[in-house]
């Protein structure tokens, strides 16, 4: 007598397609990874354009944020910031070409990551949920880069970086539509003042905070043109950070206010449709006083970004998450990975990780 929780082998194979796609939604991601390998059917089920459409942005993927440090060997962190909790899952890079044994996470947008190969001179974009992979060649040698943004495209992607070999700072743009480098002018004046800051993606332009005096700069990805946004920054700033939010379509603008470079407050502003900053939120005093002790008033380590309606604010020599919630008008900290050793202090990098199918390199 067959068990009462066993499942009819011929009903099971005659479930309607539909309702399978319903049922694997509610799988977790570790399981929704193994469950390509089962057989032809789920493979081809999983990768199906109704499937993909219906399912790339449902609950039942993960949103993940991933520590990113010099001696995590291509283990990293992962922290699940719907469940609130950090997962022990591994990351499959194994499918990686072998130019890829030794590599550095450089950026992460859509599920993809980009990654640079030290030993090959070259870029590698990736999606680790749908296999796909591309080696990128730099597009001269030697290339010194800085500010890398992967941005996502309609078509596919572009990066955007900033090379440091020639005076005027030309800035590089690689499209994966036609898989091609463009150069353009540089702009002045020089935008890095932080190597770990990406660019904040805004009205189809890489925007970013200049060093002090401050200002925002912008880079047209079509047009390739720079130009200077007309906006007053807030009085009494120490140090400014860009974060956007690409689905709202919004630009913020985080701070530090002070004086003689000592920040007494960090505060968040909000580009209104004047082209004025509105302030939003201040980080209350406490948690001011812990975040300014972590960085040393030395702003330089301090980046931001933006994760599923959070905006993330990090500093490379600390292992901790300083987030707001956007939605909650709140402040919190995401604690430091309790598998991380006490011995590491400096070289911390966090990335968003909102795994997706679609997204092909």
């Amino acid at each position: 007598m067959k068990s009462k929780t066993e499942m009819d082998p011929g009903i099971w194979s005659k479930l309607p397609a539909e309702l399978l796609e319903h049922i694997l939604s509610f799988l977790p991601l570790k399981t929704f990874l193994n469950l390509r390998s089962t057989c032809k059917r789920f493979k081809s089920l999983v990768f199906s354009p109704p499937f993909i459409s219906k399912h790339s942005s449902a609950s039942h993927f993960s949103s993940l944020l991933l520590l990113s440090h010099p001696q995590c060997d291509g283990h990293f962190p992962l922290y699940d910031t719907i469940r609130g909790a950090w997962r022990n899952l591994a990351l499959p890079f194994s499918f990686l070409p072998p130019c890829a044994a030794q590599f550095n996470l450089l950026s992460s947008r859509n599920g993809l990551f980009c990654l640079s190969l030290p030993n090959s001179s070259c870029f590698l974009v990736c999606n680790l949920l749908a296999n796909s992979s591309r080696v990128i060649q730099f597009p001269l040698f030697p290339f010194a880069f800085e500010m890398l943004t992967l941005v996502p495209t309609p078509d596919g992607y572009k990066i955007f970086m900033l090379c440091s070999k020639y005076s005027s700072n030309y800035s590089f743009v690689y499209d994966s539509k036609d898989h091609s480098w463009t150069r353009h002018d540089g702009f002045q004046p020089l935008l890095i003042d932080n190597f770990h800051q990406e660019g904040a993606s805004f009205n189809g332009s890489l925007c970013f905070a200049t060093p002090e005096p401050f200002s925002v700069v912008s880079f047209d990805l079509e047009k390739g043109k720079w130009e200077t946004l007309n906006t007053a920054m807030p009085g009494e700033l120490t140090f400014g950070r860009l974060v956007s939010d690409p689905d709202g379509g919004k630009l913020y603008l985080v701070g530090g206010i002070g004086r003689n470079g000592i920040s007494r407050s960090m505060r968040l502003w909000e580009l209104g449709n004047g082209g004025m900053w509105v302030e939003v939120e201040r980080l209350p005093e406490l948690m001011c006083r812990k975040f300014m002790s972590v960085c040393y008033h030395n702003y330089e380590h301090v980046y931001c970004f933006w994760h599923q309606g959070m905006i993330c604010v990090c500093c490379h020599t600390w292992p901790e998450i300083l987030y707001y919630k956007v939605s909650r008008r709140t402040w919190h900290w995401i604690p430091k990975c309790p598998s991380l050793p006490d011995k590491w202090s400096c070289g911390f990098r966090w990335f968003s990780f909102v795994p997706q199918f679609y997204s092909l390199a």
